[in-house]
């Protein structure tokens, strides 16, 4: 039997373009970093809502495309993690920042028994119930007079006081925050994915009855991505909500969360990394110049997604990687010969 150290090709996950794509990514993050001391309030505030949108996109595009749960509610988690941060800050006195993570575990606890009802669901009904949850979340948090009922509620002065003492001071912690969070998810999602669980939701995705057949438990691998997407959901659902100040349910559990990532996602590249960092950009690209013209804008994101779909299913980050087999972010393992090196 030959020898694997004398074998003419090796395993290898790195490609050229991710080595290059890391050292861009870190120049990137060293800018965006600093981007508070030199940069404008008005960007600060949109880049962060670019990295919490991102963030989402990445939470979805880890249940859905390579988990297969197609879920239209995870609004549930935004709302649920949002209202936690007021929960926290308000009546247990945790500081803002602490609390979104720990809004994050919250909301994985919750997400348990949730999923023990929606898992008994398949394929769109699966989509349905989760939509159903969601509602049935807002619903509920609307009778709750503790939390404003259907009005919602603010962030006392003195919880945004404690962020900071001043309001350039405020904007930092919060930006930082977010850049943190969307880093984060990000690249959570890239060693999951290399890891052995990563390698037996490729295998769900690809097919569920073989995965099964190579004795993958397909049950407890979805729920696992189930509990950790509920617990990124519900932390960004923190973290929104303390860039708003103020909550209510209407707004909290709000289908556009979801609707706006599956469009981010579909668009980008659904079972990538690079997909919905991509679809998030062109998101943002659309939106700003394009917002003002009301409904003609909603027309131009969904005809843009109903194009994007019938022409390349597998997104525009799937076109790229076919014609030019870019990966920032490789996740399979693939044999290259030795003598290429």
């Amino acid at each position: 039997m030959t020898d694997m150290a004398q074998a003419p090709y090796k395993v290898v996950r790195s490609t050229r373009a991710s080595k290059i794509g890391s050292v861009i990514g870190l120049v990137l993050f060293i800018v965006l970093v600093s981007f508070p001391t030199w940069g404008d309030r008005a960007t600060i505030r949109l880049l962060v809502e670019i990295f919490y949108i991102l963030a989402l996109a990445q939470m979805w595009n880890l249940l859905a495309g390579y988990g297969g749960l197609v879920s239209v509610g995870q609004q549930a988690f935004v709302g649920f993690g949002g209202y936690m941060l007021f929960v926290l800050t308000i009546n247990f006195g945790v500081g803002a920042v602490w609390a979104v993570p720990v809004a994050g575990v919250l909301g994985a606890l919750v997400s348990l028994p949730v999923a023990f009802l929606v898992f008994r669901l398949r394929g769109h009904y699966f989509a349905i119930g989760t939509w159903v949850v969601a509602e049935v979340f807002l619903l509920g948090f609307a009778q709750i007079k503790a939390f404003g009922g259907g009005s919602g509620m603010s962030l006392p002065i003195s919880v945004i006081k404690s962020i900071s003492g001043s309001r350039a001071g405020r904007d930092s912690a919060i930006y930082w925050t977010a850049l943190f969070v969307a880093v984060a998810t990000i690249a959570i999602v890239y060693f999951l994915l290399r890891s052995r669980h990563g390698l037996a939701l490729t295998a769900i995705r690809d097919s569920e009855e073989a995965s099964n057949s190579l004795g993958v438990d397909n049950f407890r691998a979805k729920l696992l991505v189930y509990i950790f997407a509920a617990f990124g959901t519900a932390a960004i659902g923190a973290l929104i909500f303390l860039t708003k100040i103020r909550i209510s349910p209407s707004a909290a559990f709000d289908i556009n969360w979801t609707t706006t990532v599956i469009f981010i996602v579909v668009i980008g590249g659904i079972g990538t990394i690079e997909g919905p960092i991509l679809g998030t950009i062109i998101y943002f690209l659309l939106r700003e110049p394009l917002s003002d013209f009301g409904t003609w804008y909603l027309i131009l994101l969904g005809s843009t997604a109903i194009v994007v779909m019938l022409k390349a299913p597998q997104g525009i980050w799937g076109i790229i990687t076919q014609r030019f087999d870019l990966r920032f972010f490789p996740v399979q393992r693939r044999l290259r010969l030795k003598k290429d090196d």
